[in-house]
């Protein structure tokens, strides 16, 4: 299972989900669905997402077994 940080991250920054959807070509489902861990990102938009915040994949996801 992949866990992610999405929501602190965005909340550091005062992003909303809708905001952040559109830095990286989703829709806004899409982001809620990642941070409630309905929906594991691929490697491009996990890409993009630490992109947008300026760090490492490694630093928003993490794999737990």
């Amino acid at each position: 299972m992949i866990k992610n940080r999405i929501k602190e991250y965005r909340a550091k920054y005062g992003m909303k989900q809708e905001e952040l959807a559109a830095k990286v070509g989703v829709r806004r489902e899409t982001i809620g669905n990642l941070e409630n861990g309905k929906y594991n990102p691929s490697l491009v938009l996990a890409w993009n997402i630490a992109k947008v915040f300026d760090v490492t994949i490694e630093e928003i996801f993490t794999v737990e077994n």
